[in-house]
């Protein structure tokens, strides 16, 4: 690992490349991308044949997945690093806990995302540099970046997480599967400036501080790895005393977006190309292409995450494109039967902002599984009455249909049961459209 190309990255990051303009994020992408497509015509087998001589441009490229990219693994990549080998490495790790090991300087690791499809992603030794860099970069608070005690929660360690450590900056990793009370007694020790951690974790930890039982005051607190409700957001917040909840859009595919300091998320456009393919009303499902990740080539992968455009200038006033949100997995969107005979698309975000008008609901979960039938997993506030909330949820849902031309689903109430092996999803569709349901 090299410090000089870790502390590169941040400073070109942070002060050499502030790209005022959309011309000038323009003018980087396009860079970027003819360099990107000669190095992977060389290098690629997969792309060997896909991409002429002096390409300067996706349009002819075919899209990709998680399934395009298991399968085409050993011609993707551009370091020779067979999939069974690394599959098996990615295994051994998950199982041991232990994710120290590389191959040929590569980390690798293993990701199921929110749709449960196993993944496998290849990082080198220079990527992880540059990630380093680069997330420090757009993580630290603007006015001291010395000192600061970094807390990261994962689901799976890996050398690219760690290569953010240095004198400068201390970083310690947290196994989520480990023993909760053990984190928090670490975490408490750590007393870290910084706080990384999906939400259904910090949820946890917020509920440990409203009760007495840990004591964390970060500087700044990111929510990855899950989407963040709005009502969630707010309830850490008050209990960890920010005045926000940033998030950092990060996943296998690439660092795709972060919040500035208005609280606003913008695409990492400096270093990723987003296609955008329209669902209307300004969500779109993003189609990424990483213009410095070589060792496993992300090019035009379709995501299917739903994210909703900013309409309005954030007062940052950065040239990168701004989110409203990340609504969740497009397959999370809900299929109800309208009331002309169709089907209803309803984004998960629409159910999540209804249930923020139901009084005395601590932690829910809305589940589609049949065509016409919502499970609504609910617990209840201390001070609530269960029968009382579940009518509330059961209008507002009610209401929410009417708005959008649906008929009225038939609900089923259930306690709020939490799955800690799996990332938190609020809005979940199992119900497959054909008559099945996914187990």
């Amino acid at each position: 690992m090299s410090r000089l190309r870790i502390l590169g990255e941040f400073a070109s990051t942070r002060w050499l490349r502030p790209l005022r303009s959309r011309a000038a994020v323009e003018r980087r992408q396009r860079r970027l991308l003819r360099r990107h497509l000669d190095f992977l015509r060389r290098r690629s087998p997969y792309f060997r044949d896909l991409i002429p001589r002096g390409a300067d441009d996706l349009g002819s490229l075919p899209l990709m997945d998680k399934a395009i990219m298991m399968a085409r693994f050993d011609e993707l990549n551009t370091v020779g690093v067979r999939r069974d080998e690394a599959l098996n490495l990615a295994l051994a790790s998950e199982r041991s806990r232990d994710f120290s090991a590389d191959i040929d300087g590569c980390s690798v690791g293993l990701s199921s995302g929110t749709s449960g499809h196993r993944g496998l992603f290849l990082v080198s030794a220079a990527e992880r540099d540059a990630w380093a860099g680069y997330m420090l970069a757009r993580t630290l608070p603007r006015g001291r970046i010395l000192g600061h005690r970094i807390a990261l929660f994962l689901r799976a360690g890996n050398t690219l997480y760690g290569s953010v450590a240095s004198r400068a900056v201390s970083f310690s990793y947290f196994d989520v599967f480990a023993d909760r009370a053990a984190n928090l007694q670490r975490l408490a020790r750590f007393a870290p400036t910084i706080l990384v951690a999906p939400p259904s974790v910090l949820l946890a930890i917020a509920r440990e501080v409203e009760r007495g039982a840990v004591s964390v005051r970060p500087e700044k607190v990111y929510a990855v790895a899950e989407v963040l409700e709005i009502a969630d957001g707010r309830r850490i917040a008050a209990a960890l005393g920010q005045r926000m909840i940033h998030q950092l859009y990060q996943c296998t595919e690439g660092f795709l977006a972060h919040t500035c300091e208005h609280g606003t998320l913008h695409l990492n456009e400096d270093g990723i190309v987003i296609e955008r393919e329209p669902l209307g009303d300004g969500r779109f499902v993003p189609i990424v292409t990483d213009l410095r990740r070589r060792a496993q080539p992300i090019v035009r992968y379709r995501l299917g995450d739903v994210l909703r455009a900013r309409v309005d200038a954030c007062p940052c006033g950065s040239a990168l494109a701004a989110l409203e949100r990340i609504e969740g997995r497009e397959g999370d969107t809900l299929l109800l039967p309208g009331r002309d005979g169709g089907t209803v698309d309803v984004f998960a975000d629409l159910v999540s902002r209804t249930m923020l008008y139901a009084d005395g609901v601590s932690e829910y979960r809305v589940v589609q599984v049949d065509r016409a039938r919502l499970e609504v997993q609910l617990r209840v506030a201390d001070d609530a009455r269960e029968d009382a909330v579940r009518a509330d949820v059961a209008a507002e849902l009610a209401s929410l249909a009417d708005r959008l031309g649906a008929v009225r689903p038939e609900l089923g109430f259930a306690p709020y049961a939490p799955d800690d092996g799996r990332k938190l999803r609020r809005v979940e569709r199992r119900w497959r459209g054909d008559g099945n349901a996914e187990l």
